[in-house]
């Protein structure tokens, strides 16, 4: 979902911020799909990688470790499945991890503190819903399982983070229902605590984007809402421009400093190809003249940046 650390020096003055490329993963587009669209952040064209997933899946997630690598795990296809996928920067390359996720499930939600660790959490694993939280370290992307999961069991929950300081995981449902709640976990220890204010809408299935030392996104969810957290104080506003249109199971990607993107997702039956571009700090949107290749939900987001 989003991601972040050469942001921070390209937003203080420090090295400049040089390139970069959004990518979205799998999804459906009436089937379940591998491609693997990337775009590239200085002038928003978009090249589809010659190698995609190792498989098609929809309700995938995502994270990055922006200068090296980023990571989906593949959801479902058609069943859920634990597998996760790594694409090398800036080769694009492909490899299949040799530990995924500590279980098969579908949906979810996926952040980074880069050059650290990547987290899933919560999502669906073909019978019930699951608050389970796993954490690859980038060094040898080995697995662990935090013992502190969300705070609720959830699908479709969002990521995004202030990197070096905390990562969040945002709203969700499960069969009591969609929540508002917004989870944070503090890098130091992953130790967990719960915003008192959530998102402002209780919803699933939006996208994340993050600028970190300066703010966290929550964007759709069958809504053109998008929710802002400031960072340090975790206070939230709502931007007055939001999406271009109302939409679920869409995907973010983000650089801090730059902007960040949201992909794709549904409106009712329809499908989506449409990319809505967030420029930081200002917030402006724009959508991009091309979008995916293809109209699709249920996608992944991830980054690499260059300084």
């Amino acid at each position: 979902m989003s991601f972040i650390l050469l942001g921070i020096l390209a937003s203080s003055g420090g090295t400049s911020f040089v390139g970069g490329d959004a990518y979205f993963a799998g999804g459906d587009s009436g089937s379940n799909v591998s491609t693997v669209d990337k775009f590239d952040y200085v002038d928003d064209t978009r090249s589809t990688l010659g190698t995609g997933l190792s498989s098609t899946a929809r309700r995938c997630g995502g994270a990055s470790n922006q200068l090296v690598a980023g990571y989906v795990a593949l959801g479902a296809n058609p069943s859920e499945t634990a597998t996760v996928n790594k694409f090398a920067f800036p080769a694009d390359t492909r490899s299949t991890l040799g530990t995924g996720l500590s279980s098969g499930r579908s949906d979810p939600a996926g952040m980074s503190n880069i050059g650290v660790a990547g987290y899933f959490a919560g999502g669906y694993n073909g019978s019930t819903f699951v608050s389970t939280i796993d954490k690859f370290a980038f060094s040898d992307d080995s697995r662990t399982t935090l013992g502190t999961g969300l705070s609720r069991t959830a699908t479709g929950s969002i990521g995004f983070q202030n990197d070096g300081t905390a990562g969040y995981f945002a709203g969700g449902g499960d069969f009591d229902g969609n929540t508002s709640t917004v989870d944070k976990f503090a890098f130091s220890d992953d130790s967990r605590t719960t915003l008192g204010t959530g998102i402002s809408t209780a919803t699933s299935s939006g996208a994340g984007m993050s600028n970190s030392g300066v703010a966290g996104y929550y964007a759709g969810g069958a809504r053109t809402t998008v929710d802002k957290f400031a960072f340090p104080t975790d206070s939230r506003t709502t931007l007055a421009t939001g999406l271009s249109s109302s939409r679920i199971l869409l995907a973010g990607s983000s650089v801090s400093g730059v902007a960040g993107y949201a992909a794709g997702g549904s409106s009712g039956a329809t499908k989506l190809a449409t990319v809505d571009k967030f420029a930081f700090p200002s917030d402006t949107r724009s959508t991009l003249a091309t979008g995916l290749s293809s109209a699709r939900d249920g996608l992944s987001g991830m980054t690499s940046a260059v300084s």
